[in-house]
């Protein structure tokens, strides 16, 4: 099969799309047959060498696929080859096929077509994960999500008003802002000319889930509300920032910082299930809907990356086999 590696870290055109042996689904794996993955922010900092793949995952990037199941390994009942599913991995989805635990699996929703699906697994994993069993957001409190445009961003819009939350989020453009307000934000901020701590109003975010880190700790801190929960899923602003203590105390708030690729194996089975019967249905009914900007060939996953760099997109970016 063909895969992209990455020989050594560096730029865009690290990527190179290589002959490699085809995975061997062990006990309690299905192998799936790729029909499409999708860029995360996770896999440019792999590619530039900073992000490795936990103890046995795949080297190859790519932290979601769908595609059809081509093969069962031992054990595995309750899925057949030819199932259209999509998947939530560790790594390898940049490839033709990948070996999939299967409790990270996820059956195509009703009404996606099977090259959409690969935008779901990832996205609806963190956000379900960090907003909803992290952060337990409930109906009538205000969510902030910071970079509202993104593959989370719109993601966590959509659940956030799906639960009757008030939505808050910011964005780097007006034509960003704008699809925000299309997906249901009821708060729009341009990072570029507002400031998010005056803008959100009322008595605060009681929850905030922030993909920048350091850059904006301290600004976080001011937008929560009493009893507010921020968590940190990013680090696109700095991995370090002064903390006032005092005023975390004041608030009763509580700083979360996760991650879902290293999480055990019963950890993610457990989301990959929280998923299906929290979200799944959410899609299935047309409330929630995944986003997609453009899709590019997997021979072409430097321009990929590329874009996604660039910041220009609104979604996720596929990348099709």
């Amino acid at each position: 099969m063909r895969a992209i590696t990455i020989p050594e870290p560096g730029g865009p055109d690290a990527l190179v799309l290589t002959e490699v042996p085809d995975p061997d689904p062990g006990a309690g794996e299905v192998l799936v047959e790729v029909a499409a993955s999708a860029v995360n922010r996770a896999d440019i900092l792999q590619r530039q060498g900073h992000y490795d793949p936990p103890p046995g995952a795949s080297p190859y990037p790519g932290l979601e696929c769908s595609g059809r199941i081509a093969a069962l390994g031992p054990g595995v009942t309750g899925w057949s080859v030819g199932d259209e599913v999509c998947a939530l991995l560790a790594g390898g989805g940049y490839a033709e096929k990948v070996a999939v635990p299967v409790g990270q699996l996820l059956p195509v929703p009703d009404g996606v077509d099977l090259v959409t699906a690969a935008a779901l697994p990832e996205v609806t994993a963190t956000v379900w994960s960090n907003v909803f069993q992290v952060a337990h957001l409930q109906p009538g409190e205000t969510l902030l999500v910071h970079g509202g445009s993104s593959g989370i961003g719109t993601m966590a819009i959509q659940l956030g008003k799906a639960v009757g939350a008030r939505v808050a989020t910011t964005a780097g453009s007006e034509r960003k802002l704008q699809f925000c307000r299309d997906l249901g934000a009821d708060v729009l901020v341009n990072y570029h000319e507002q400031d998010f701590v005056e803008d959100i109003g009322g008595h605060g975010a009681d929850v905030i889930l922030d993909v920048i880190g350091a850059a904006y700790l301290a600004r976080n801190l001011e937008a929560l509300a009493v009893n507010g929960r921020l968590v940190v899923i990013g680090m696109q602003g700095g991995v370090k920032a002064e903390l006032n203590l005092g005023r975390l105390l004041a608030k009763r708030a509580a700083i979360v910082a996760t991650s879902l690729r290293a999480r055990p194996a019963e950890e993610k089975v457990a989301i990959v299930a929280a998923v299906r019967q929290h979200v799944w249905p959410l899609i299935e009914s047309g409330t929630v809907r995944p986003v997609v900007d453009s899709s590019v060939p997997l021979a072409s996953a430097a321009e990929a990356h590329r874009l996604m760099e660039s910041s220009g997109h609104i979604g996720k970016i596929l990348l099709t086999v």
